[in-house]
This record gives C-alpha cells, sequence and structure tokens, in this order.
C-alpha cells in the first residue's frame, strides 16, 4: 500500500525533471479549439437536459425466494419526452409492476418563470402500455406545452461516433455523460429479434429509459443496460436503437399495445463454408433455409434457397439483422426485397404479417370498460368457438381468455399472461367473465386464490393471495 501511494509522487518528479512539461500553457490556438469544443457540449447539454425526466415508482412484488409473500419496493429510473402534450418513453422493466408512477420534471432554462417546469416538479404519470420484448414503455402525464425530443434514424448510425447518455445514476437527476459507438448492432442473445447499440458512455443503474443523444441533439436510443461483474460502469452499456423505439412507440401511444412483425421464414448467414459446398456466387447475405407455406413471405414469391441481398433498401449482411428487423415493422407494410434466385435478381414486396402466436393478438378485441377484470389486473374475452384456429390443442372445455395485462393496477404475484384461458377459480368452473366476476366478488384482497389455466399446450396452477 504503500508503494502504491508514493508512485504518483516518482511520476510527478520525473515529469518535473523535464523542462517544458509542467508550468507550460498550451498554444492559443489549441486552447480556442478546446474551448470550442466544450462550448459546443454546454449547449448540446443545456438542449436536451429539459425533455429528461427522472421516473419514479412504487408497487407490491414478489419477495426472492418466496412467491407467496409480497413487499412494497420502490426504484428509480430515466425517461425521454417525445410529445409536448406529455408523453414520455421509458424501459418497461423501470415500470413493469409498479401501482405509482411519478415523473420529476427538470427545470426549463428558457423560462424566466420559476412557475413554467420548477425543479422538483413531480407529476403522476399514467402507464398507456409496455412491451416486454423489446423493453419499452410509454407514459402520459397530464402536462402540454413540454420541451421534447426527436427522434434520430438509427439506420444511420456509424461506429466511432460521440453520443451522450442522459439520465438519473443512482438517483442522481440530470446527469450526462459522454463516449462514442462501440458497436451498432449487437445481438445478446442467440435466438433474440433484438440488436441494441453499444456504447462506453457510463451508464449505471438509474439510466435506465434515459436517452443516447447524437451530437444533433436528437434521441439515438433509449439506455436499457449494462454488462457489469461490479454492478457499476465497466464501458459496456446497451441501448435500443430508435428504429424500434419509434415503432413501437407509435403503437403504444395509438392501441396501448405493439403487434411483432412475421413474415414465416427461416434463414441463416452465409457463411465461407455455406458458399463453397453449395457453390453460391455470392459470399454475402442470407440464405432462406424455410418458408412457411401458409405463411405472408410464400404468398410473395419468396422461395427455399433464395439469397436475400437486402430488405427494405439496406443490405443484409446476417440472419439477426434481418430477424430484427421484420420483428419491429408495421404490420401491413410492404418491404421492397432483392434476392438472388439461382443466377438471376429479382425484386419482391413481402408484406408484414402479425405473428399467429403473437401474445398481443387478442388485444384489439376487448376494451377496458367492457373487459376489465380488476382484481386480476387482466382484459378478458369469452373463449368461444372464433379462437378455435388461434388457439389450438385447447384442454378446457371453455372458460375465460386473457386478452391482455395491464399496466399500473396491482396484480396478482404470480402473474397471468396474454393468451392463458382461465378455467377454474378456487375450485369453481370458469365459464365466462360473468361467472369470474361473481366468483372473485365473494373475495377481499389477502383471500388465498388458486386459478387452472391452460398456457400454451400445457395446463398449469398458479397460487397467490388477492392483491
Amino acid at each position: 500500500m504503500i508503494v502504491m501511494m508514493r508512485r504518483p509522487l516518482y511520476l510527478f518528479l520525473a515529469l518535473a525533471s523535464i523542462p517544458g512539461l509542467l508550468g507550460q500553457s498550451l498554444p492559443r490556438r489549441d486552447r480556442a479549439r478546446l474551448d470550442r469544443v466544450s462550448n459546443s457540449l454546454q449547449k448540446l447539454a443545456q438542449l436536451v437536459s429539459p425533455a429528461v425526466v427522472q421516473v419514479t415508482t412504487r408497487g407490491y412484488y414478489p419477495v426472492q425466494g418466496d412467491s407467496s409473500d409480497v413487499a412494497t419496493q420502490s426504484g428509480t429510473g430515466s425517461g425521454v419526452i417525445l410529445d409536448s402534450d406529455g408523453y414520455i418513453v421509458t424501459n418497461a422493466h423501470v415500470v413493469e409492476g409498479a401501482q405509482k408512477v411519478e415523473v420529476l420534471l427538470a427545470a426549463n432554462p428558457k423560462s424566466s418563470s420559476s412557475e413554467a417546469f420548477p425543479d422538483l416538479n413531480m407529476v403522476s404519470a399514467e402507464i398507456v402500455g409496455l412491451d416486454s420484448e423489446t423493453d419499452l414503455a410509454v407514459l402520459k402525464i397530464d402536462k402540454h406545452g413540454l420541451p421534447t425530443l426527436k427522434l434520430a434514424d438509427s439506420s444511420k448510425l456509424r461506429q466511432g461516433e460521440l453520443v451522450l447518455a442522459c439520465g438519473s445514476p443512482f438517483g442522481l437527476q440530470n446527469t450526462i455523460s459522454m463516449g462514442v459507438v462501440s458497436s451498432t448492432a449487437r445481438q445478446l442473445e442467440p435466438e433474440s429479434t433484438m440488436l441494441f447499440i453499444q456504447t462506453d458512455a457510463p451508464i449505471n443503474p438509474g439510466n435506465s429509459g434515459g436517452p443516447l443523444i447524437n451530437t444533433q441533439g436528437e434521441v439515438l436510443g433509449i439506455n436499457a443496460m449494462i454488462y457489469s461483474q461490479s454492478g457499476g460502469n465497466q464501458g459496456l452499456g446497451f441501448a435500443i436503437p430508435s428504429s424500434v423505439v419509434s415503432n413501437v412507440y407509435r403503437q403504444i401511444k395509438a392501441q396501448g399495445h405493439v403487434h411483432h412483425g412475421y413474415l414465416g421464414v427461416d434463414v441463416k448467414t452465409i457463411s465461407p463454408t455455406i458458399a463453397s459446398a453449395l457453390h453460391l456466387q455470392v459470399r454475402r447475405g442470407v440464405i432462406v433455409v424455410d418458408v412457411d407455406p401458409d405463411g405472408p413471405a410464400s404468398d410473395s414469391g419468396l422461395q427455399p434457397g433464395d439469397i436475400i441481398l437486402s430488405f427494405g433498401g439496406a443490405n443484409i449482411a446476417d440472419a439477426s439483422r434481418l430477424s430484427a428487423d421484420i420483428a419491429q415493422r408495421a404490420i401491413g407494410e410492404e418491404v421492397g426485397t432483392e434476392v438472388l434466385r439461382g443466377t438471376e435478381k429479382l425484386k419482391l414486396s413481402l408484406t408484414i404479417d402479425e405473428r399467429p402466436d403473437d401474445q398481443m393478438r387478442f388485444a384489439d378485441m376487448v376494451t377496458r370498460d367492457s373487459n376489465l377484470i380488476r382484481q386480476f389486473a387482466i382484459l378478458a374475452l369469452n373463449l368461444s368457438e372464433k379462437f378455435s384456429d388461434l388457439l389450438p390443442g385447447l384442454r378446457l372445455p371453455g372458460g375465460v381468455l386473457v386478452a391482455a395485462k395491464v399496466a399500473g393496477l396491482p396484480g396478482p404475484s404470480e402473474g397471468l399472461q396474454a393468451g392463458d384461458i382461465i378455467g377454474a377459480v378456487n375450485g369453481e368452473r370458469i365459464t365466462d367473465i360473468d361467472r369470474l366476476r361473481a366468483v372473485l366478488s365473494t373475495m377481499q384482497s389477502g383471500d388465498p386464490v388458486a386459478v387452472n389455466i391452460q398456457r400454451g399446450s400445457r395446463l398449469a396452477l398458479l397460487a397467490f393471495e388477492l392483491p
């Protein structure tokens, strides 16, 4: 320890012995350049800070190791205002399960009035909707004329670009850190359809949901996670690209939930081995391994063996990037696709469809007024014959279908999922929504509940205390 303390002194003495290294100021031209960079960063920080908010949550969550007990917990995260009428984007994991969400607005530096957007202006927020697959959520506050930021085009992002990470790490409001883009498309899990922006801009717990900003003051992405052995920043931060944010934000704002795109294709990145073994004319792109005969890609003319060279005008280098692009496209969108079939180049128009097993495929059939089951925090539908094609392998004679979960309401600790079929509650057979409401009306908060469900093709039993 003593040796380590002395090393900086030795280094100082060594440097001091070199003429001109210490006590000499930078040339005026260099100082002016640094001043310009510093002033530009200050102006950029002033531009973006008013639209960055702190998000605080409070709710009941299962006690670790004992799913039958719940405890009150609070948390903090960040968000960014995208609409002056109070629409805010954050991470789904910041607000998921929360019964109370509040937003701390920053002060407005352009306003001379302390009442416009004063410091510590805590505002109650409503969860409009969230999407666990992309880890994004949209909040709404009852404010108008708010400062906003614009979404950038993340498809134009390049490695090495200068970026700022904004948010409230460890609850420290209005914090900005600087770094560069380490990777423009990082896949963290082999089967995931998500590609993240990787950055070395310091991101810490509490930054989640805050924006990753480019030098134009636009939102390149939403800070989502870090890789760390210590729990703090180690230069491995990941943000959800703005192209994904834009699609999810528009859908949640319009309908409260998200539908993910589907083409019905299995593809594989062309490797040198595949190219040599199949005597392919190209060594880039992806090769189509299988096409669902009933899927939209088949209807558009795509065939096994086709090589996809470009999709939506962008060159396709690997299968993961194509899968991610398909998943985030809008339902019904027609995407121009260039393929190589043998020696012939073809241009196809592929129409994006909804996934056959999308958990949110029933959400458009319900309304909060008619289909709410408050005790379970779900929107429900009576199970009928019209769902038989959408729910193959039904093993229950009847029941109630969970169409969607309702954010912001206290739900069971062992939660129901969209697509679940409720067959019985505490041994009482559930035939329709009216019967479910009648059974639940006899219960009080804290009563034990056992719910028989079908999830996918399997039967399950959920047990919890009524919230």
